[in-house]
């Protein structure tokens, strides 16, 4: 029997070609297109605009549900929701949506767990299943687009009012969930590239933020590709020594080659680079690591993000307190490096990436 066609796997120009394939007219894919990333529909029954026989066809031969949503959680403040995605093959993934007062980012993942194994990381002690495609991680953004769109509608409903819909529900995209999204570079590409085409979705590159462990090929293909989303490179350590131990991949990507790429993705985009780094107690946060770190930064176009570890279940790692928090924020910002501590969100939840597969999966932490 023949697997059913992906319909989110298609770019708008396979989609046309599939649909002309079938002898329908090419008018059609602009069509199924608006009902896909417009309307938000998850069934090609709602796509009431096409013949009968097309819907009976897309019911027949394609799939849209690629997702099924086995556990969720809420945090206390109503402002972060987890929930957990079992895949057509049995893998779980997570995502992550974050309500902010003019901003509904959706942290989504690259992959099906992660093959970096940052020692700090719940999904990184998991290791890697797979690459997911670029329609999984693009349903990952329109389920959490559909929630919201339903809230829209029904608050309207309530107040008596014509629904006034937001164009683009999730306004902001982070790939910094589960995986190394440099290392699905081709999937994360062609979701990004959907979820912007203006006949659909229409969400701006510039509200994408890609984030890496430090991936050199992947830093430098994106800069050369000109796609203008926002980097961000997980860095948590100033010297090789000690991000070998946290970062693996430092080993074959040593700071001496990953700066130098990041230095030249900022000139070549002009874009801002944000540096993300985990304050982990007693390991990475003393003022000697800042200072190192700021040397490193030096007249980079760039941003520090400073984030208290997220604590993993049977990790004995721990977040910096926060005089030590600000002790090194202070000695970046003396040095004249931009950064700011990251609000943590979602700690209530096990927010961090990971940590509610582990915990679904009944897996003991290692």
């Amino acid at each position: 029997m023949t697997k059913p066609i992906a319909l989110y796997d298609l770019s708008y120009q396979e989609l046309t070609e599939l649909l002309t394939s079938w002898g329908e007219p090419r008018f059609r894919a602009d069509q199924v297109w608006g009902w896909l990333y417009r309307s938000l529909v998850d069934d090609v029954a709602g796509m009431k605009n096409l013949p009968q026989s097309l819907r009976e066809r897309l019911a027949a031969e394609t799939v849209l549900n690629l997702l099924e949503p086995v556990a969720e959680q809420e945090s206390l403040s109503g402002q972060t929701r987890k929930v957990l995605f079992r895949l057509a093959d049995g893998n779980t993934l997570e995502s992550v949506l974050m309500l902010y007062d003019e901003r509904r980012t959706a942290c989504i993942s690259s992959q099906v767990g992660c093959g970096m194994g940052c020692t700090f990381c719940a999904t990184g002690q998991g290791g890697l299943a797979r690459n997911l495609t670029a329609g999984e991680i693009l349903a990952q953004v329109l389920y959490f687009a559909r929630g919201l769109r339903a809230i829209e509608i029904e608050r309207a409903a309530a107040a008596g009012d014509r629904a006034r819909l937001e164009e683009q529900p999730v306004t902001n995209l982070v790939f910094m969930g589960m995986g190394e999204p440099l290392a699905n570079y081709a999937a994360t590409r062609k979701a990004i590239e959907t979820l912007g085409d203006e006949r659909g979705y229409n969400l701006g590159a510039r509200r994408v933020t890609v984030s890496t462990v430090g991936l050199v090929p992947g830093i430098r293909r994106l800069a050369e590709e000109g796609l203008p989303v926002n980097l961000a490179v997980s860095l948590h350590a100033a010297d090789d020594e000690l991000r070998d131990r946290l970062v693996p991949v430092n080993r074959r990507y040593p700071l001496g080659e990953l700066l130098p790429a990041v230095r030249a993705y900022a000139a070549k985009t002009g874009r801002r680079v944000t540096i993300e780094y985990a304050l982990i107690d007693g390991v990475n946060d003393s003022v000697e690591q800042a200072r190192r770190l700021s040397g490193l930064l030096e007249g980079l176009l760039c941003h520090v993000n400073l984030i208290p570890l997220n604590p993993t279940p049977g990790v004995a790692l721990q977040p910096s307190p926060r005089e030590t928090v600000d002790a090194f924020r202070n000695e970046l910002e003396w040095a004249g490096i931009p950064a700011t501590v990251r609000m943590r969100r979602g700690i209530d939840i096990e927010a961090g990436c990971g940590q509610l597969r582990r915990r679904e999966a009944g897996e003991s932490p290692r």
